[in-house]
């Protein structure tokens, strides 16, 4: 099986850091770093995948595309 790859949002909190996957609902995770946060989202989307397959629904396709505006201030 190949990977799949999705965009991911990390957020600083006063506690640490969130993430969560735009193109799958409800699929979030929080660290104290980001690369602890990281690794729980990986496994959070992991988990989802799995579940979402054995309800015998679709994944849902990336299709959320993020990007670095610059504005003049």
């Amino acid at each position: 099986m190949s990977g799949m790859r999705f965009t991911a949002v990390i957020e600083k909190t006063n506690t640490g850091f969130s993430a969560y996957v735009p193109d799958l609902p409800g699929c979030v995770a929080a660290g104290e770093t980001i690369e602890e946060t990281q690794q729980l989202l990986r496994e959070a989307v992991a988990l989802y995948i799995e579940e979402t397959r054995a309800t015998g629904a679709a994944v849902p396709q990336s299709s959320t595309v993020a990007t670095v505006i610059e504005v003049p201030v």
